[in-house]
């Protein structure tokens, strides 16, 4: 063996890994930070040379996985260059499972694994050596860091992401296609051999598809493949890993591919001749029937355009496509009618929407039909000659007059005669009557153009021998305007000339009114108004401005109330149409005082009476004070007057409801004999012998003395005992009285709420606010201002 062949022995030796005896040597250097690797490297002349490198022998420990065997697995050995075989060093171990899933001898330095390791949970471990004196505990060596790793093995088969895909691919594609690709892992290690090197192949799915070994891309592999004919396929797709060679693991997946829809096929009407009804009756729009064309296509390479291209009866009928169902409804154009045309033939075709240009060679994509459409009698309505009538006529015609004709027939061929009526819910006044036999509309009241000026009527026309067949019409009826009103004065006109005017100030012929009119008719040249007077006037005239309105002007000058306060001037006024119709107004002019502006002051005679020198404002005032003083006089002496008498009641305590009903003609409330409170609680002020003077007595009994009671007397004890006297004494009053009373418990702390007391309350109602109000408030300020003494009055 030579010498090179020796060196590439040993370099394989070092290089590969070693599962008997790895071994970690420890030894000391001259320089105490450093730590060597001692190995042993062959020369070219045969001797042996040493390498000086660091104290720790670093080599990594490789350990295969998912090891089976009883005892623990042998990692390795860790060594010191300072062991001496005798014990007094241990060997530490930390890291990455230390202690737990790796354990190592203190004395002797080898590493165990103590359970089955997986690479796919972790691919290596971490750990830290460490030898030291067992007596003294400290480190002999530095700490130093060494790694196992977890050599590989074929454990993991290859793994889809998804156990069933799906897909899909265009119909009629070309070969080669791609569909879709789908990919699968393998946990093992792909560095290492060919545990996690995949292959894929198809297993089912032959011949319409096929997959691409390395990239698992699975592709078309016939062509034409038309979706009318299949449209769902499934495909199963192997992964192999140590490529795909024997003894390998494998793992499937499902791809379930459909194909999709193109327009391939064009539409075609299951028939050729389509027979449909309609009855003649049937309004414009309305549907008659639909035609439909099969595509073998879906979606929108499946929708259609039906149109009409030809017929006789493409003037009165029309066809559109319901986008839901893809039919083709035929629909009324224009009305039909049976006695005038009783068959339509129409040509119907069909047309696809979205043409895909690949499939040319499969056309043409559409179809035609012909359509035959019969039309079937109905017993028909009446029809008016017209839509609706407009007739214009004079309010002035007679009753009776006819002011137009309607006229309707039977379409149908048996011509049934016709019955004209009028809706009387547009005619409620019933104006207008109508001729049942021939249609003639005729007034049956006078008309007024000034009340309606249109008429809006309904006309029916029904089949006497079928009247549920009826037909209405409208009818219009205008009124014509006739000059039978008279003009008027547009408005109330308050009118007042000014008297005594200063030199200067006026002159004769002043303006001191313009008028104008109104007219209710409406003639054709429009309103033209003309006044005068009705007589020759010596204080006014009327002088026309020609354009509807006059000028009333004074005559003369020196106007005074006192002789004459209001002058009457009759206003002629007339129109210009045929036959003039006028009417005479007559207007109201006051004499009233003005100022030297000329505005209005005064109009009424009493203002004459009144010093001249004092307004209006200022005699009024005068008046409610001398008023004022009056009413204070006269509720002054009221007031000393009440003074003067004894109350009865002491206190508000006292005051009791006292209701009395008289069954005869007596003396009435004025009849204060009849019965007074105030004997309940001072029977000693009944007077002696004293009788009513309402009735006369059968008998006369002598009043009996009631002992007064204290006043500390409960109330309702005295109403009893006062009660049970009067129940036994015929001579107490009243005889043709009912006295009640009620006893209401003790008082409220809010006092008596009636009006009765009102004189005797402590505090005064200010009523003087009134007087801001304004003159209208003055006679409430009189009445209610007179403070206490009202009260007392």
């Amino acid at each position: 063996m030579t010498i090179y062949q020796f060196l590439l022995l040993f370099l394989l030796w070092v290089c590969l890994p070693h599962f008997c005896s790895p071994e970690i040597m420890f030894r000391r250097t001259s320089v105490p930070q450093k730590r060597i690797l001692g190995a042993r490297v062959p020369r070219s002349d045969g001797k042996i040379l040493h390498r000086q490198k660091r104290g720790w022998m670093w080599n990594q420990f490789f350990l295969l996985e998912e090891y089976t065997g009883s005892d623990y697995q042998y990692v390795g050995k860790l060594h010191s260059d300072q062991d001496k075989g005798d014990g007094s060093l241990k060997y530490i171990l930390s890291g990455d499972g230390a202690g737990t899933l790796f354990i190592i001898d203190e004395k002797t330095g080898d590493i165990h694994a103590t359970r089955r390791i997986d690479r796919e949970e972790k691919a290596f471990y971490t750990l830290r050596a460490q030898a030291i004196n067992r007596r003294t505990l400290r480190p002999v060596e530095p700490e130093s860091e060494f790694v196992i790793k977890i050599h590989d093995i074929n454990d993991n088969e290859p793994t889809f992401p998804e156990e069933i895909y799906t897909a899909s691919v265009p119909e009629m594609s070309v070969v080669g296609t791609s569909v879709v690709q789908v990919t699968a892992t393998d946990a093992d290690d792909p560095s290492y051999g060919n545990s996690a090197r995949v292959i894929y192949s198809i297993l089912q799915g032959q011949p319409y598809f096929s997959v691409e070994p390395e990239t698992g891309i699975i592709r078309t592999a016939l062509p034409n493949m038309n979706r009318e004919n299949r449209e769902q396929y499934q495909v199963v797709i192997q992964a192999k890993d140590m490529g795909g060679q024997m003894g390998g693991l494998s793992g499937t997946t499902t791809v379930n591919i459909t194909l999709t829809d193109v327009n391939d096929n064009p539409p075609r009407f299951p028939q050729n001749t389509i027979h449909l009804r309609v009855l003649e009756s049937s309004p414009v729009g309305t549907s008659i029937g639909s035609v439909k064309a099969t595509d073998a296509d879906t979606g929108k390479n499946a929708e259609v355009e039906y149109r009409i291209i030809d017929g006789d009866g493409t003037d009165m009928f029309d066809i559109r496509t319901e986008k839901d169902t893809q039919e083709g409804i035929i629909t009324v154009k224009k009305p039909l009618d049976y006695e005038s045309r009783r068959l339509y033939t129409l040509k119907v075709e069909a047309e696809n929407t979205h043409v895909d240009p690949r499939f040319y060679y499969l056309g043409p994509f559409k179809d035609t039909a012909i359509v035959k459409i019969s039309i079937e009698d109905v017993d028909e309505p009446p029809v008016f000659s017209r839509s609706s009538y407009l007739f214009e006529v004079h309010e002035d015609i007679e009753v009776g007059t006819i002011i137009g004709t309607v006229m309707a027939r039977d379409p149908d061929s048996t011509s049934s005669p016709i019955r004209f009526s009028l809706d009387r819910h547009t005619d409620l006044d019933r104006i207008f009557n109508i001729h049942s036999g021939n249609g003639s509309l005729y007034t049956s009241k006078p008309l007024d153009r000034e009340l309606f000026q249109w008429h809006n009527l309904t006309v029916i026309a029904a089949e006497i021998n079928n009247p549920k067949e009826m037909t209405r019409v409208a009818v219009f009826v205008r009124i014509l305007d006739v000059n039978d009103n008279a003009p008027q004065f547009a408005v109330f006109y308050d009118t007042f000339v000014c008297e005594n005017a200063r030199p200067g100030q006026v002159s004769t012929h002043r303006l001191i009114q313009t008028i104008s009119a109104v007219d209710k008719d409406d003639p054709l040249g429009g309103q033209k108004f003309f006044f005068s007077l009705a007589a020759v006037n010596p204080n006014f005239t009327v002088q026309d401005n020609e354009d509807n309105t006059a000028r009333i002007l004074t005559r003369k000058n020196g106007f005074n109330r006192h002789d004459i306060s209001t002058y009457l001037l009759p206003v002629v006024i007339s129109d210009n149409d045929y036959p003039i119709q006028s009417s005479t107004g007559t207007l109201t002019i006051r004499v009233c005082a003005c100022d030297s502006q000329g505005n209005m002051q005064s109009c009424s005679a009493e203002a004459l009476l009144l010093p001249a020198g004092l307004s209006t404002g200022a005699l009024v005032a005068i008046l409610l004070c001398i008023i004022i003083l009056l009413v204070i006089v006269v509720l002054f002496a009221a007031l000393k007057r009440q003074r003067k008498k004894e109350p009865l009641i002491l206190s508000k305590e006292d005051i009791r409801d006292n209701i009395v009903s008289y069954n005869d003609e007596g003396g009435g409330e004025e009849d204060t004999q009849a019965f007074d409170i105030g004997t309940l609680r001072n029977p000693a002020a009944i007077e002696e012998k004293k009788l009513r003077r309402d009735i006369i007595p059968e008998t006369l009994f002598i009043p009996r003395r009631t002992p007064t009671a204290p006043d500390n007397t409960d109330v309702r004890d005295f109403i009893n005992e006062r009660l049970k006297e009067h129940d036994l004494d015929p001579t107490a009053p009243p005889y043709d009285s009912l006295a009640t009373y009620a006893y209401e418990g003790n008082d409220s702390i809010a006092e008596s709420l009636s009006s009765l007391e009102s004189g005797t309350t402590d505090g005064d109602q200010n009523y003087d606010y009134l007087r801001e109000w304004g003159p209208r408030f003055n006679k409430l300020a009189e009445m209610y201002g007179g403070g206490e003494s009202d009260k007392d009055s």
